[in-house]
């Protein structure tokens, strides 16, 4: 079985030529927001932005916002992208940007606004110039009312687009992180991921990284490409820690419908099982947790893993479980107490173009209502809280969660919990001290722990979700 041609089943069995295994999957999916975009749909009657705020605590909110442009589009990447932009698009890109600042700016109300944790995503930030960041610094300090200097600000780079004079400009305006997608220092591994790029222009864009004096480097390395194996696993971990960045993650490989891999998996057949696959993940997953460990790493999540003694980056007094966040540009999300908002989402490149497009032609008018989305009831609350806690290493305190919704997360959520227990995924000291928290054995199982805590509704919304 080669991992480039096989797309994960999203079920917690597999069928194999012996019958059916009942051991639960490990890959399931990422879960870095709940709910996903997939179980958004059109919101009826567009919600002016204006009521969707008003009540809303607005003392420590996070703000993103999303450039949609990459040099390149890597053969494993679904997110919201398209390659290059025609004569003109990035500027217009920026003015419907500036236009949606203003707009939401408003809808905030005249009472004091403040942000404790700035982002800037894609696509590739630094797909944009280094007037043009100049530009989208300007949007959110001056329009959208961040202090960039003053709270915790990341930007996410490629190799090719980390130029000297893109990070001058992010680090004269303050940018405390900078996260560099390189994925594999091995050339052929790379080509297999269908992400062009060789290591001797990583190699230099790491050295203008430092050079730059951003203080914390993150460096996005993924596990399960085709043809890698422990040896080449180690060459790309290696010489990742060379360079000793504060922060790394760790990923394993996708393949998603509408991706490059994707296409590609979609003319050979199925094979009777991926669990071969998914055992190379996580043995593969478990060699780099372990060699990370041993360099004085510490583990923050399955992903993420942090230099002991580096400055943690961290989003000042903004909660993620509690606090809203203001999202900027035609791929974010916005998130109120009561309704997470977006734009359309599609993962195809026609479809992506055309919404950009709409994005760019908008008057400030259309951009103070809210279009798709969903609302989060009660139960999604408890369910987005207890994801978001239990997905990070330290886990989360059970009387902040019971403070919050009036009840105990082993009552909410007994049968989840019960079949968490029953797989050891969960710790068990922990849980005498007052945490709900992840073994080692549950990190590793994240992608699998998260999908099983969705609720019904978002499952089936997910699945009626057509693909575009």
């Amino acid at each position: 079985m080669t991992t480039t041609v096989t797309t994960p089943v999203p079920t917690t069995a597999a069928t194999t030529a012996h019958g059916t295994d009942a051991r639960p999957r490990p890959y399931e999916s990422y879960v870095y927001a709940y709910p996903h975009k997939t179980a958004y749909r059109k919101l009826p009657g567009r919600p002016p932005l204006r009521t969707l705020w008003a009540g809303e605590a607005k003392d420590a909110l996070a703000l993103y916002l999303h450039i949609p442009f990459c040099e390149v589009r890597c053969g494993f990447c679904n997110l919201f992208t398209r390659i290059g932009a025609p004569d003109g698009l990035t500027t217009a890109y920026l003015d419907a940007l500036e236009r949606q600042a203003r707009a939401v700016r408003t809808a905030l109300g005249d009472g004091p606004v403040r942000f404790a944790a700035a982002a800037f995503g894609g696509g590739t930030p630094t797909f944009l110039t280094a007037a043009e960041l100049t530009r989208l610094c300007d949007i959110a300090e001056d329009i959208a009312g961040a202090d960039l200097r003053a709270v915790p600000l990341s930007v996410e780079a490629s190799p090719a687009t980390a130029t000297a004079d893109r990070l001058a400009v992010l680090a004269e305006r303050g940018t405390t992180r900078l996260s560099l997608g390189v994925q594999s220092f091995v050339d052929a591994e790379a080509r297999s991921a269908v992400r062009p790029q060789r290591r001797a222009d990583v190699e230099a864009a790491l050295g203008r990284i430092r050079d730059a004096a951003i203080p914390v480097l993150n460096i996005d390395l993924i596990y399960g490409i085709d043809g890698q194996t422990e040896s080449s696993w180690h060459e790309s971990l290696r010489a990742a820690l060379a360079w000793q960045p504060e922060e790394l993650y760790l990923y394993p490989l996708y393949v998603r419908p509408l991706t490059g891999l994707g296409r590609r998996s979609a003319d050979l057949p199925a094979p009777l099982t991926d669990r071969a696959w998914d055992e190379q993940r996580l043995r593969l997953y478990r060699y780099g947790r372990d060699v990370l460990l041993d360099a004085g790493y510490e583990q923050v999540s399955m992903r993420m893993f942090r230099r002991s003694g580096s400055a943690a980056v961290s989003a000042g007094d903004h909660a993620c479980q509690t606090d809203g966040m203001v999202g900027l540009g035609c791929g974010a999300r916005s998130y109120t107490s009561e309704v997470h908002y977006s734009f359309d989402y599609a993962v195809d490149m026609r479809e992506i173009r055309t919404i950009v497009d709409d994005y760019v032609a908008r008057p400030e008018t259309d951009f103070a209502h809210a279009e798709y989305g969903r609302p989060m009831l009660e139960d999604e609350a408890r369910r987005r809280h207890l994801i978001q806690s239990l997905l990070q290493a330290e886990g989360m305190d059970t009387a902040g969660y019971e403070a919050r919704f009036g009840s105990r997360p082993r009552d909410d959520f007994a049968v989840e919990l019960a079949a968490f227990d029953a797989a050891g995924w969960l710790d068990g000291e922990a849980a005498r001290a007052g945490r709900l928290r992840l073994s080692p054995e549950g990190l590793a199982h994240s992608d699998a722990v998260g999908p099983a805590l969705f609720s019904p509704a978002v499952r089936a919304a997910m699945a009626a979700y057509e693909r575009k």
